[in-house]
């Protein structure tokens, strides 16, 4: 069985020779292996956003921030994400979120 690192890795390369759908796949893969691998997540709310799939994109975000409830970054991405799906009020509640952890 693949680590971890190895299916984030294959995924990744998918993602940059422009095949996000095998991309998606193989980060699901992963998450079914790990469902508490917070960048196989991540990368799933971003890869999922460009191709149009937000609320599964939104759902993968969450789950970030969930993993990672003090990660700033986590709540900034989460916050583009949103965005991307065009949930405004819960994109402006996410950055209040991350600024409020780095104390802005």
């Amino acid at each position: 069985m693949a680590t971890n690192v190895e299916l984030y890795d294959e995924a990744s390369r998918l993602k940059d020779a422009g095949n996000l759908e095998a991309a998606v796949a193989k980060l699901e893969e992963l998450v079914a292996q790990d469902p508490g691998y917070p960048l196989a997540h991540s990368a799933l709310a971003v890869i999922l956003g460009r191709l149009k799939r937000h609320d599964e994109a939104v759902r993968h975000g969450q789950k970030v921030c969930e993993l990672a409830p003090n990660d700033a970054f986590s709540f900034t991405a989460m916050s583009v994400t949103y965005q991307r799906a065009g949930k405004i009020p819960e994109a402006e509640d996410a950055m209040a979120k991350a600024r409020m952890m780095q104390g802005h």
